[in-house]
């Protein structure tokens, strides 16, 4: 087997969690992951994903590789621009316990895409895995990501099949990314995965409640496919990874596709919450980072201060939303999958 992680089978149609959107805060509200920094999102300074490509012209291949996709069945889900609000983005206060990470039997599988275990990762109170209530999961059938940024320490820690043992925690893969560096087009390393298939860090891109009720994201979304949508064997810049794609339709979209909502779709009929998100995929636009049913990924409102019920945002709110009403941003030619990692110092 080729060197490195292949993950992509997150967000199926089991982690909806629909019941998130909406829920009682437990306890105390804490401040959403994705703060405000300068250049705007988590992290500071300019990143990939936090570009202003209003502007931008689209690819010339842009035409060719919506209706690849339209004709391969368009979004997941039956065809339907839906957000799934299944994935924890937490925050740690200074006084946050730490816990130990250490690796599964299968970490990494062998690669060097991961940092190394045993590591210890802040984790908040309160904090639950992605598909899961609290800290246990079961990897087998769930991804299970716990995502926790560190603004004191200016880190942010993704795990990917993470599970509490004991008094620690175990992982397919741990990754941590500096919220102080200003990552270009290879971010963490050519070739090289991280909690999520593309490589792209997952919290950065998922925006969450109390974004939106501010009334900006400052960054570009994150959306998925199923795997015989995505052309295989290839991804484009910025993402540095591809999952398991399928398609042999040489216009299909690659993994890292960054798509911009087109200036002319009408959003009049959105309420003024939902065009905070108009704006991103405008503005920002949304990168193909992994594999699944649930095209859109919207953070859990559990530790957030404002709520999506209260905001008007549901799983349904972009479901008219049309493939063709999008358009391809170019990021150059497409890169072949080695899965042989090459780490960035």
């Amino acid at each position: 087997m080729p060197t490195g992680l292949r993950m992509a089978l997150s967000c199926t149609v089991a982690v909806v969690a629909l019941v998130a959107c909406g829920a009682p805060a437990a306890g105390p509200p804490r401040p959403s992951a994705t703060m405000p920094a300068e250049g705007g999102g988590l992290f500071r300074g300019v990143q990939p994903w936090t570009e202003d490509v209003s502007g931008a012209p689209a690819s010339e291949r842009s035409a060719a590789i919506l209706a690849a996709l339209n004709d391969a069945g368009g979004w997941g889900n039956g065809n339907v621009l839906q957000i799934d609000f299944a994935m924890p983005v937490l925050t740690a206060g200074p006084d946050a316990p730490r816990m130990t990470v250490t690796g599964n039997a299968d970490y990494c599988s062998g690669g060097v895409d991961c940092d190394p275990v045993p590591a210890e990762i802040p984790v908040p109170p309160g904090a639950h895995l992605e598909g899961s209530q609290d800290l246990t999961c079961d990897a087998t059938t769930e991804d299970c990501h716990l995502l926790v940024a560190d603004p004191g320490a200016r880190r942010l820690y993704e795990i990917y099949q993470g599970t509490q043992a004991g008094e620690g925690l175990t992982a397919g893969g741990f990754f941590v990314w500096d919220l102080d560096r200003t990552y270009t087009d290879e971010l963490r390393g050519p070739q090289c995965t991280s909690a999520d298939a593309a490589g792209f860090p997952i919290a950065a891109l998922t925006p969450t409640a109390d974004e939106v009720a501010a009334g900006r994201i400052d960054h570009a979304l994150r959306f998925i496919l199923p795997n015989d949508r995505m052309k295989a064997d290839v991804y484009v810049p910025p993402a540095t990874h591809a999952g398991g794609p399928e398609s042999t339709n040489p216009d299909a979209p690659p993994y890292g596709v960054h798509l911009r909502l087109r200036p002319d779709v009408d959003v009049s009929s959105y309420s003024p919450a939902q065009r905070v998100v108009i704006t991103a995929l405008r503005t920002h636009g949304m990168y193909l980072a992994d594999g699944g049913e649930i095209a859109l990924t919207f953070a859990d409102d559990r530790t957030s201060t404002a709520k999506w019920a209260d905001l008007g945002i549901d799983a349904q709110s972009f479901a008219g939303v049309p493939v063709d009403a999008f358009e391809v941003i170019d990021h150059g030619p497409e890169v072949p999958v080695t899965y042989e990692c090459a780490r960035v110092p």
